[in-house]
């Protein structure tokens, strides 16, 4: 199957590294936003992206040159043609990713793919607000996409084999690793990642130790880049609250419940970097 055109509904921090890493790979990219000044942003940070890329060596002028030609921006992915593959990568709310799968369904040729870039969601649930449900996966990129190998493929009750095997070479070939996830909350990474980072929460709430120890006693007695309270303040602390409300209501296990520091932080709007404060200010 096809891969040559996608569509990447989104033009954030996700959505603008997912094109980036496809137009290295070769595929012409329509990056859709429904704001003009986010749109506007989100061309510019790939662009941008490439241009590092050349500054290292680790991208010729000429593929930079094509890329940006082959990148193109809309306010409405019914105006993107010819679509082989579409790819959702907007904020973790079902309904909205509903309702933007109906009109994907009407923009991606017959026989196309709709991916989504969730992180917790059911795939299994976005696929049946379509009209092929066999076409549907999730294709879960890591955070920054350029930067990160990693991408975790979730099928759905109906995804079909085919469905399955594009989308993976299509993976490869922006140069990604791929892991296989069953349809269950959280899939792999976050279903194990959430829950130390919320269990962070209840360590500092607790008073177990102040956020630079607890910080710096996972960094160096577990050997991970950043502590699991740096890390959430990066991912952005009202994105973990969803995941882990996910999770809680998905598996129904007490052990999920979010921290009640991390819902307060939340209801404050310290969401983070993102915001300025989170359990560090910024």
């Amino acid at each position: 199957m096809a891969t040559e055109h996608i569509v990447v509904v989104g033009a954030g921090q996700m959505g603008a590294g997912i094109a980036q890493v496809a137009l290295q790979a070769g595929i012409r990219v329509s990056l859709v936003d429904v704001n003009k000044d986010g749109l506007a942003k989100g061309a510019d940070r790939i662009k941008a992206g490439l241009k590092k890329l050349v500054e290292k060596g680790k991208l010729d002028a000429a593929k930079q040159q094509t890329a940006e030609a082959n990148l193109a921006t809309f306010t409405s992915a019914r105006d993107a043609k010819d679509v082989d593959v579409a790819i959702e990568a907007v904020t973790e709310n079902e309904d909205l990713k509903r309702r933007i799968f109906l009109e994907l369904d009407e923009v991606v040729r017959p026989g196309g793919i709709l991916a989504t870039n969730t992180s917790s969601i059911p795939i299994t649930r976005i696929a049946a607000a379509t009209k092929r449900p066999e076409s549907v996966i999730g294709m879960h990129f890591m955070n920054p996409v350029p930067v990160m190998q990693l991408v975790e493929l979730i099928r759905g009750a109906a995804t079909s084999d085919e469905t399955y095997a594009t989308i993976r070479a299509m993976a490869e070939r922006m140069g990604k690793t791929t892991v296989v996830s069953k349809d269950y909350p959280g899939f792999i990474v976050n279903r194990i990642l959430i829950p130390m980072l919320n269990e962070a929460c209840f360590a500092l709430m607790e008073g177990l130790g102040t956020a630079e120890d607890i910080d710096t006693a996972m960094k160096l007695g577990t050997n991970q880049p950043m502590g699991p309270l740096q890390l959430a303040d990066f991912i952005g602390l009202d994105t973990v609250l969803y995941i882990a409300e996910v999770l809680h209501k998905g598996l129904g296990d007490s052990k999920y419940r979010p921290c009640p520091l991390l819902r307060q932080y939340v209801d404050a709007g310290w969401y983070g970097k993102k915001s300025g404060r989170g359990f560090y200010k910024y």
